[in-house]
């Protein structure tokens, strides 16, 4: 038994003891998700290095079974590119300068609601907020997946700049762009264009944290619809996005043809490798 079960068995007062196993259970159910998950993630890498179910199983001291069991069951792997045991999904409210009130685009919501659908499809803990109208997050949090472009939020404005490769720019006849420094190609919505076109650019990323101490996903369209678009990748391909990029820092950029009235991706692709941040910084 150990010392925190004995703590908590210890306790004479009956609301307290209700408020601290219910705590520890939902800690603990938590801890199993995540350790089923690894679990999973190691007999897949094991198999796909090219060592049979037996071959494992002889060498762990489990069944043939038990392995085959393993690899088929239990959350999926790739989940964990979206976090560990919980995330925290936040997008951000809009100030409607006619009325003068406080309001959520309606992608913003359909956004934050698939990435909700989605990371609970892979065992993950999901809570919702908003960055502020003003532009206020706490970014120093584990967990966290903030869908909020850099013009929004002074704290996403810094974050963003910290990506080596591609850079948030204005252009000079007012549109707001992604440049790919390593490419030279500047990235501008189809929204943007002479004459215009139901097409946007979407950013994905995996930014460090302001203090240093951590990583969060970040998010953003050049209008509402990249970020659409970037959660239908997200949907359809987070399993090689996680092959390829694991828990490192990294971006990329996702071009979006979506449809003129409702806003939907109708197909969405890569502009550009997924680069890797530290290769880049070496």
């Amino acid at each position: 038994m150990s010392d925190e079960l004995q703590r908590i068995m210890a306790i004479d007062d009956p609301y307290l003891l209700l408020r601290e196993v219910t705590s520890r259970l939902a800690d603990a159910q938590q801890e199993v998700t995540e350790l089923a998950r690894l679990r999973r993630r190691v007999v897949q890498d094991l198999h796909a290095q090219g060592l049979s179910y037996a071959q494992i199983a002889a060498k762990a001291g489990l069944s043939r079974g038990r392995i085959h069991q393993i690899r088929h069951t239990g959350p999926a792997p790739e989940g964990a590119f979206l976090g560990s045991g919980s995330v925290t999904i936040a997008t951000p409210l809009r100030l409607d300068p006619e009325r003068g009130r406080t309001v959520v685009a309606v992608d913003d919501v359909t956004s934050g609601k698939r990435l909700e659908d989605l990371a609970r499809s892979y065992g993950l803990d999901v809570t919702s907020e908003h960055v502020g109208t003003d532009g206020a997050i706490d970014l120093n949090r584990a967990g966290l997946v903030v869908v909020c472009g850099p013009r929004m939020s002074d704290e996403m404005w810094n974050t963003y700049a910290q990506d080596p490769v591609l850079r948030w720019e204005q252009a000079a006849d007012g549109p707001w762009t992604i440049v790919d420094s390593r490419s030279g190609t500047v990235h501008r919505s189809g929204q943007d264009t002479d004459p215009a076109r139901p097409y946007d650019i979407g950013y994905l990323g995996r930014l460090p944290r302001p203090d240093g101490s951590g990583l969060l996903i970040a998010i953003a369209g050049i209008h509402t619809q990249g970020s659409l678009g970037v959660v239908q990748l997200l949907s359809s391909d987070i399993n090689a996005l996680w092959g390829q990029v694991g828990n490192r820092p990294f971006s990329t950029l996702v071009g979006v043809e979506y449809d003129p009235v409702t806003g939907d991706p109708r197909s969405v692709e890569l502009l550009c490798p997924l680069y890797h941040h530290e290769e880049r910084t070496a």
